[in-house]
């Protein structure tokens, strides 16, 4: 009965792990902790092992967010556990879904960006990592906006599933 979401950026040190722990607690607050497993990845290995940018963790904490973290890639076999998978710029759209071994895993995939009606037609969440702090409290920004809208539409699932 669980639902399973997988957020994924390119290393899984800056963005991912960011809407991870926002989703994780708002997740929390809506009392659903026992029914969503909230994860996150990178399209890439070459942070694997490796703790959240310190950057991404300060800007976590400062807004009471949880920051632990440890990076790993996506893996094409995740797909049959996963319910649905939540990439962070359009780069990353498109590398999962060549990466889904079937039409159906293709379709679990879409952007964050696309829960936040406000976000309009631009549904990249940039990368803040070549640039300073201030990258990394506009895309927590963006991650809070989209995950009221994600939340909606799991909550929903969960709620089907139980009844």
């Amino acid at each position: 009965m669980t639902y399973r979401i997988c957020f994924v950026c390119t290393g899984n040190i800056c963005r991912s792990p960011m809407a991870e722990s926002v989703f994780r607690a708002r997740a929390a607050e809506a009392g659903l902790d026992g029914f969503v497993e909230v994860d996150s990845a990178g399209t890439g290995g070459w942070h694997e092992g490796e703790p959240a940018d310190p950057r991404t963790v300060a800007v976590l904490e400062e807004h009471d967010y949880d920051g632990a973290h440890i990076a790993r890639q996506f893996q094409p076999s995740w797909f049959s556990r996963l319910d649905l998978v939540i990439a962070l710029d359009a780069g990353h759209l498109e590398a999962l879904r060549r990466l889904a071994p079937t039409e159906r895993d293709a379709a679990k995939v879409r952007l964050l960006r696309s829960y936040d009606p406000a976000a309009g037609n631009d549904l990249d969440v940039p990368d803040p990592y070549y640039g300073g702090r201030d990258g990394f409290v506009e895309c927590l920004e963006m991650v809070e906006a989209a995950s009221t809208g994600l939340l909606a539409v799991v909550s929903e699932h969960v709620e089907g599933r139980a009844a």
